[in-house]
């Protein structure tokens, strides 16, 4: 997340548990705590996701209990969600995102937490390192400098003659702050010049966007976080009222209008974290489980956007697209 809604779930993929000992049902009621930025799920999206942690044996009102929390975008909740999972001896915190990782060790050092997903735990300070994470947190990092290196990488290809990039980052949000310096050096690198705006609530939006195009910005790169997802309707339509090509990660984003995006696949960041979760049910100590990252990814491209704004997708890109939204 550093980037959308999270949704703790999970199921047997790369790190799974033996397969013997994860076809065995348990039996006895184990409770798990999820902690996220950003507003609850549809049930629909809940059962979704909850789908794979069921064929793993854990099954929400059999033999596991769920215990969520979500900030609905206000950070200072985050602090005291994980104190109250905490208080409710639940025996895993998975959380989404930078600031709710954060939240929880802060709430705890011996609680597991598995990271359902975070930009750079190292970066952040969240663990030691990738190989050897130490203390109470393992789960998935994604790849977050690498991945907004790459969409800056094909905006410039789509766009070759762009300079001046608008840049909306959630001045809450840690992950935002930990990698500035890297972000504004990776634009620079490819020869753009980055206009940041922070944003920190859905009703600043409309001013940021009417700010980055009064500075003459060609193009609005939106970064990972949930506040920008859950308002990406929103925030595609004002993008567009200002001429302003929106680049954004999430296949949710280019079918909100995003004119592309390029991001990790939400099947294999839920099968990760769902072998997290049963592994550290079975027994497994976080400290022992390496961080994860991704191996899969999907470019997304908005054909309609294009059309609207008078720009030509190269057949090349086309080609290389896993979605294209007519």
């Amino acid at each position: 997340m550093d980037r959308r809604t999270f949704i703790g779930t999970v199921t047997a993929g790369m790190i799974a548990a033996p397969l013997a000992e994860s076809a065995k049902t348990p039996t006895t009621v184990r409770r798990i705590g999820l902690l996220s930025p950003g507003a609850a799920p549809t049930p629909a999206k809940l059962q979704e996701h909850f789908a794979p942690l069921r064929a793993l044996g854990w099954v929400e009102g059999q033999n596991l209990l769920v215990e969520q929390r979500y900030a609905n975008d206000r950070a200072e909740l985050l602090r005291p969600l994980a104190e109250e999972l905490v208080r409710l001896k639940v025996e895993i915190i998975v959380t989404g995102g930078t600031a709710a990782t954060l939240a929880a060790k802060n709430a705890t050092t011996t609680i597991p937490i598995v990271i359902y997903s975070a930009g750079d735990p190292v970066h952040s300070g969240l663990v030691a390192s990738l190989s050897r994470p130490g203390g109470n947190i393992t789960g998935f990092s994604v790849i977050g400098p690498e991945l907004d290196a790459k969409r800056l990488a094909l905006l410039r290809e789509l766009l070759p003659g762009l300079q001046r990039v608008g840049v909306l980052q959630d001045p809450t949000n840690p992950y935002h702050r930990a990698v500035r310096k890297e972000f504004e050096q990776t634009c620079r690198s490819l020869g753009l010049q980055p206009i940041i705006i922070e944003v920190a609530a859905a009703s600043e939006l409309e001013n940021a966007i009417s700010e980055i195009a009064r500075r003459r910005a060609q193009a609005l790169f939106v970064r990972p976080d949930s506040l920008f997802y859950e308002n990406r309707a929103r925030l595609m339509s004002a993008a567009l009222r200002y001429a302003l090509p929106p680049i954004a990660p999430g296949k949710e984003m280019v079918e909100a209008g995003a004119l592309f995006s390029y991001a990790h696949t939400d099947a294999e960041i839920n099968q990760r974290c769902a072998a997290f979760v049963d592994r550290i049910l079975r027994g497994a100590k976080p400290a022992d489980l390496p961080i994860e990252q991704p191996t899969k990814f999907e470019l997304g491209i908005n054909l309609k956007t294009a059309k609207a704004l008078g720009i030509t997708i190269p057949q090349s890109l086309l080609l290389r697209a896993d979605q294209v939204i007519q």
